[in-house]
């Protein structure tokens, strides 16, 4: 197969090298194009008033100077025009319910998916301030990867796939396909004088039983299918 690999949080994150050792454990190749720096909750914007840089590091790997859509758009049609998937993570924080709709990693798929190229986001939800498994994390993906691959994903489709925050002695997390929550995020603020600080808590959101939220936030890898 033919894979492009993208992500929010930039070409040297941490995340993107755990998804590209996912692949390398399915003996998979895959052309890494992605941005420059963080776009952390860019949502599906795309840039088309400015030049775009196109830094190509190596044979497989291109840092742009663009959002995560950009990646695609310019990855899909010139760099990797005959890809047959779109990778985009490993997102460093959850993309569950509404996120999808502000998450730059889900609209790297999300694009893709408007091409008619079929993708995975995969995000990792992180609980309080534990620091990050990345190599249980690229583990994990390759399992549900491995799934993926081999499901049937109508055209216009994508998969969004969220980790859950394991404790080093739980055991493999219990994959769950689920609808996504419908619930807002909170809308909590901090407020001095005339600036309004976002003070809202992502672990005390209010989420829809049996949804992604609910799952992934009880040790569930929580995969939805999403449409364009």
């Amino acid at each position: 197969m033919n894979l492009i690999l993208t992500n929010d949080d930039g070409i040297d994150a941490p995340g993107l090298q755990a998804l590209l050792e996912a692949i390398t454990q399915l003996q998979q190749a895959a052309t890494i194009v992605a941005p420059q720096g963080h776009y952390s909750g860019c949502g599906h914007q795309v840039t088309t008033t400015t030049p775009i840089q196109v830094e190509q590091r190596s044979e497989t790997a291109y840092a742009i100077g663009g959002t995560p859509a950009d990646c695609v758009r310019i990855g899909l049609s010139h760099l990797k025009p005959q890809t047959d998937w779109v990778l985009s993570g490993i997102n460093a924080g959850g993309n569950l319910g509404a996120d999808v709709y502000i998450s730059g990693t889900v609209a790297a798929v999300r694009e893709a998916a408007l091409h008619r190229v079929p993708g995975v986001a995969i995000s990792h939800y992180r609980q309080g301030g534990r620091a990050f498994d990345w190599q249980r994390a690229s583990q994990l993906t390759a399992i549900v990867l491995t799934e993926l691959f081999n499901r049937p994903l109508p055209p216009g489709s994508y998969w969004n796939v969220n980790l859950p925050h394991p404790q080093p002695q739980d055991p493999t997390p219990e994959i769950v396909f689920c609808p996504p929550c419908t619930q807002p995020l909170p809308a909590t603020y901090r407020i001095e004088g005339d600036r309004f600080f976002y003070a809202g808590d992502y672990g005390k959101r209010a989420r829809d039983p049996g949804s992604d939220v609910e799952l992934c936030f009880a040790g569930k890898i929580a995969i939805t299918q999403l449409q364009v």
